[in-house]
This record gives structure tokens, sequence and C-alpha cells, in this order.
């Protein structure tokens, strides 16, 4: 095959077929601008983020021009940025600025936001030292409601048997995510939808891309310790809503006896905020369906995000 130059490779680039992505903006820092054509959408091969997963994410949403959380997002993602030793190739302020920008750019209500912040592009060693400028990326995504089954049902789990990452990769929300992604392809394969990570003494820690926690029969809402896992934004807010009810909140190891004797099984996510998970290991989570407290921390949590959320 002949090799080509800028102007005709450019050309066949952008006309390459690709998949939809559903990205309605984006903000690559090296550009200093945000687009709104996906067909630019692109990541230097270069980039230690995509050779490496030497980097770092985070999944925001927004609802009705409300960016939920943003500072605790930013709060994580500035801690696992000193666990890497990587700095942005901008101030903090400048880099919460463009976050905003690219939802107003978007020119939605609703919208889903991921933020990467990578070593940036150099050789393709593994020494951080070939990067001698970080890489930002911001991105603006369609986002779906929760389908209304969801709600109405619930959602299945099972005990994944994929283990949970040590815990000086769980507590940051790093690009790499492989085992997150043998996760989610176990769910599928399985036909269920939510694997669940339990770690060599049994006890629970999270879901691929969401926390886990549980109603006991006592009806405290109890949730893993954080050494093993994430530092869930939408998980905090539902502890601290749940608190604010009078309800006891406990961060204490969870076992799958626990979930067997569980009211409920709740989900914390970034988009749906509190899912009831109906089903573990094939068997009913309390009676078998949605409980009354996933549908409280979901209203609560989402007028919480909506007050306290920054507005764009």
């Amino acid at each position: 095959m002949e090799a080509v130059g800028f102007e005709e490779y450019l050309a066949a680039l952008l006309h390459a077929p690709r998949p939809r992505t559903g990205a309605l903006a984006f903000y690559d820092h090296r550009v200093r601008r945000i687009c709104t054509d996906q067909r630019l959408l692109f990541l230097p091969l270069d980039d230690h983020l995509c050779l490496r997963g030497d980097g770092l994410f985070e999944s925001l949403a927004c609802r009705e021009r409300v960016i939920f959380a943003l500072d605790d997002h930013l709060a994580r993602l500035r801690e696992g940025a000193e666990a890497l030793c990587l700095e942005p190739p901008c101030s903090w302020d400048e880099l919460r600025a463009r976050i905003v920008d690219v939802a107003r750019a978007a020119g939605r209500d609703d919208c889903g936001m991921r933020v990467l912040l990578g070593r940036g592009p150099g050789g393709f060693g593994i020494a951080p030292s070939e990067c001698p400028v970080s890489s930002l990326y911001i991105i603006a995504l369609e986002s779906s409601p929760t389908r209304p089954e969801v709600l109405e049902k619930g959602l299945s789990a099972f005990a994944s048997a994929i283990p949970p990452k040590q815990p000086y990769l769980a507590r940051i929300k790093s690009n790499n995510y492989l085992p997150n992604v043998l996760m989610a392809r176990e769910a599928a394969e399985r036909g269920l939808d939510v694997a669940v990570a339990f770690d060599e003494q049994g006890r629970m820690c999270e879901a691929a891309i969401a926390s886990v926690g549980i109603v006991d029969a006592g009806g405290s809402l109890v949730c893993p310790p954080p050494e093993r896992i994430l530092a869930g934004t939408s998980m905090r807010a539902a502890l601290a809503a749940a608190q604010a009810r009078g309800m006891t909140v406990l961060r204490r190891d969870i076992t799958r006896n626990d979930i067997a004797h569980a009211r409920e099984m709740l989900l914390f996510t970034s988009a749906s905020l509190c899912l009831s998970l109906t089903s573990f290991d094939g068997a009913p989570v309390g009676d078998g369906r949605p409980g009354p407290v996933a549908s409280r921390l979901r209203e609560d949590v989402l007028r919480i995000m909506l007050s306290e959320g920054m507005s764009f």
C-alpha cells in the first residue's frame, strides 16, 4: 500500500466509517476550541492515556441545565491526579470553566459529560517523562432517561468472577478499566444486568460502573467501607440524604449472607442516581420488587443535586 501525505490522509480520515458516539460537543486542550462535529473526535495514538491507561476520567450528569456535583467530581479528579503525579495542562479553575463551556455548547437541557485527564502525547514507551504536556479532553454526550421498566421492575445482579482492583487502584478513577470491561461482558454473557465484585474474604465491593449498598434487615442503609471502592459521588449524596431522613447510615463489610437478608439492594450511579437491584444470584432481594428506600433516595438526591449543582 502506498503512503500518502497530509491532505489525502486527512480526507480519508474524515470519511472513515465510525459508529455514532452521541457526542454533542467536545474540547481538546491542544486545540483550545470547542467543536460540535463528532467527525473530529480523535485521540492521539501516542497519548499515554490510551497507550498505557495512564490517566483519569470523570463521568458527570446534567439535568435541567444543571451539572450535578461538579466540585465533588473535580475534587476526586484532583485526588487521583495527585496519586498519579499528574498535573492538568491548565489551572483547575480553567478546567472547571471549560467543563461548563462544553456543557453549554451541547445545547441540551440534559446530557452526560466525560472529562479525561491524561499523561499526554509523547513516546511509545512507558515512562511518564516521555510526555512533556498532559492532555485534557471534555465531551458532552447525549443522555437517555432511565427506562420505565427499570424503575418498575429493578435490575438483576450477581457475584462477579472478576476480582476487584487492589486498594491503591480502586480508589482512583483511572482510565484503566479492563476489569470493569470484563465485568460488563460477564453480565452480557449471563443475560443479567449488573456484575458485583467481591474481595478475597467475600466482602462486597462495587459494580462495574456504580457503587452498591443495601438496606439491611434492621432498616439501616449500609455501604462498603472506602478502602477498596471508588468514592462514588452519587453514593455519598445518597448517604447524606438518608441520614437527613433519620435513617441509620453505616459503612461496613457486606457479605452474600447480608444481601440474602436485606430489605433492598441499591445501585448508585451518576446518571440514574439510585436504582433497585431486585435479584441477586438468582434469588429475590427482599420481596423481589423495587423498594421504598430506592425511590425516596432517588428523589432526594435529584432534589439535592438540582438545588446545589452548577447551572449553565
